[in-house]
Formats: C-alpha cells, structure tokens, sequence
C-alpha cells in the first residue's frame, strides 16, 4: 500500500510551513515517519555556489548526490513538475507512514486549508477538504480548528491516517 498524502494549502503567508513545522513533533512522538514534500512554484537552489556538487552540476551532470552519515541530498534534473505520488514512488521508501506536502492545491490529495482572512479560498478546495484551520470562526460542514490547535490537527490526522505497521515490525 503506497504511503498517504495529505496537502497543506492556503495563500503565501498564511502559516502553512509554520503549521507543518507544528504538527510534525505531534506526529513523531504518536510514532510516524513523516516525509515532506514543498512546492516551490517559483524555483529553489538549494546547492551553494563552489560547492563540490554544485560544480559537478555545473559540469553537465545530470544528477548529484550527496551522501554523508545520517543525511543524503539529490540535485536532479526533472523535465518537468513532479506529482507528490511521483516523488514518493521514485524518492521515498515504504518505511513512511505519511507524507505532508505544501502545496499542490490543484491536485486530489485529501487537503488541509490554512484561511486567515479570506475565507472565499475554501471553494477551490473543496475536493478531498478534511478540515480548514484558521484563526477566525467558520461555520463549514468539515472540522474547523484553530491556528493554534496544532494537537488537534495532528489528532485528525492520526485518525485519518492510522500509523502504518512496517514490513520490518510485523509479526512472524
């Protein structure tokens, strides 16, 4: 079974990463491996300029990748946008229980909203909507928590995405 999505979305600057960054200690201490995926509609450039990888990419290599004990970076080219799915199966292993992409509003993923002043966004994301976070009242017929209730986002989670049993930790 592929390891579960679910999208954290909402305008720029309206606390997504903040909420992310939130939620993932809840998540840990319930015991899940939580993988994140960003989108940068702009663009990133993680790599530093005179860096050993930095200059293998400027050499024409295709891919870089980093390896050092306990930490791994790949510098790819992709011909065009991947889908969170397509990370997943291509990037990441089994052994993750969810993964929490910011981003991709357009895309089927079940959806977490983040409305600080505009509730109107909640319309184009409606498709797969679990729940709208915010800082302000909002009667919708999905849960509504508060900016600051990081527990109770990580609680609707956890019931949404029961923790995986690993490969490795099943029983014989």
């Amino acid at each position: 079974m592929p390891v579960p999505i679910v999208s954290f979305i909402g305008r720029s600057n309206s606390g997504k990463t903040t909420l992310i960054e939130r939620v993932i200690p809840e998540l840990v201490r319930a015991g899940y491996r939580v993988a994140t995926v960003k989108h940068a509609g702009h663009g990133f450039d993680l790599d530093t300029e005179g860096k050993d990888s930095w200059r293998h990419k400027r050499a024409g290599a295709a891919s870089v990748v980093v390896v050092s004990k306990g930490s791994l970076a790949l510098f790819a080219d992709v011909s065009e946008q991947l889908k969170v799915e397509e990370v997943r199966d291509r990037f990441l292993d089994a052994s993750y229980d969810l993964i929490i992409a910011e981003g991709w509003k357009s895309e089927g993923y079940p959806k977490i909203i983040i409305v600080r002043d505009q509730p109107g966004e909640i319309a184009y994301a409606s498709d797969g909507l679990l729940a709208v976070v915010s800082d302000k009242p909002i009667n919708l017929p999905v849960p509504v928590l508060h900016l600051d209730d990081v527990a109770g986002v990580a609680a609707l989670l956890i019931k949404q995405f029961p923790l995986r049993r690993r490969e490795h930790e099943r029983e014989v």
